[in-house]
């Protein structure tokens, strides 16, 4: 398909389509040269309604003929389901159902049937408000702003400026896991109380230097100039003493230490965990889980 021909995403739900859309915005990443519109028809509980969204996306696309279509369902009802199946037939349009498979599947396991129950709220996670205070504590901590509470963390990120410490303590924060981040900056002292708690739940993080040099220019644009060369902030040959540096302090520590360069967030966290659980198996303790916690797979 050419690289400028728009891909029009109808996602059609029985509640607010936002799984559906979550989905279809992730599917679109890992097509870069392809432009996409995500429309949502939610809150479509019978099949009038049905038939009215599919007015619309029958207009849309005589609107723009050379559009592309695809077609994301999740509606628990199998009759509209199916409504929606024998329209893309017939339309020869492409189309996905998100919910369908899954219900099928877990029918056949369970050997009951689904209630098909249209806007049946979803259940809070067993583990929901202690993610909600994980993440809190993420925020609280971020850049080591109140070193007491060093004390109270599940695990603990060391490592210089824009190395990716706070986007990745927010996502284990998220995750279930109240994580709390300590810059390390040459000719400061790390906090008394870094060296005070379990070193099982202390992971370095580095990336490499001219990385950090392109994200650091970048900031340093956004301050104005503030912490260029002549602050070593954004100098490439002080960037490598600093990192020098911070890895000295890590060795200090006797703390592993992963690579962000190039790392997805989700990957450099799985990282993260299984060093930690690893290491605390080792010393003989674990790293604290709440029942029904997200898993993260490596």
């Amino acid at each position: 398909m050419p690289a400028n021909r728009q891909v029009n995403v109808h996602v059609i739900a029985d509640s607010s389509g936002e799984t559906a859309a979550r989905l279809a915005r992730a599917a679109q990443a890992q097509f870069p040269r392809s432009r996409f519109s995500i429309v949502r028809h939610p809150r479509v509980k019978d099949g009038e309604a049905l038939l009215r969204v599919f007015d619309r996306i029958t207009a849309a696309r005589a609107a723009d003929p050379q559009g592309r279509i695809v077609i994301l369902f999740t509606l628990v009802k199998r009759e509209m389901a199916e409504m929606v199946r024998r329209y893309c037939t017939d339309k020869q349009l492409h189309c996905a159902d998100l919910l369908g498979d899954t219900l099928q599947a877990i029918e056949q396991t369970t050997g009951s049937e689904a209630d098909e129950v249209v806007m049946r709220p979803v259940a809070v996670e067993a583990d929901y408000f202690d993610r909600i205070s994980a993440m809190e504590f993420a925020v609280r901590n971020d850049d080591g702003v109140m070193p007491e509470a060093l004390a109270e963390c599940d695990i603990c990120l060391v490592g210089a400026s824009r190395s990716g410490k706070t986007p990745l303590s927010l996502y284990l924060g998220y995750v279930g896991y109240k994580t709390v981040n300590v810059p390390l900056v040459p000719g400061i002292a790390p906090p008394e109380e870094l060296f005070e708690i379990e070193r099982w739940r202390i992971v370095g993080l580095t990336i490499d230097a001219e990385r950090l040099l392109q994200i650091r220019s970048r900031r340093v644009k956004t301050l104005g100039g503030y912490g260029t060369k002549d602050g070593g902030y954004a100098d490439l040959a002080k960037i490598y003493d600093e990192l020098d540096e911070v890895g000295r302090i890590q060795r200090q520590l006797g703390c592993p230490v992963i690579d962000t360069t190039g790392l997805a967030l989700e990957e450099a966290a799985a990282r993260v965990t299984d060093l930690v659980e690893a290491r605390a198996r080792k010393a003989g303790s674990r790293l604290r889980r709440t029942p029904g916690s997200l898993r993260l797979a490596p």
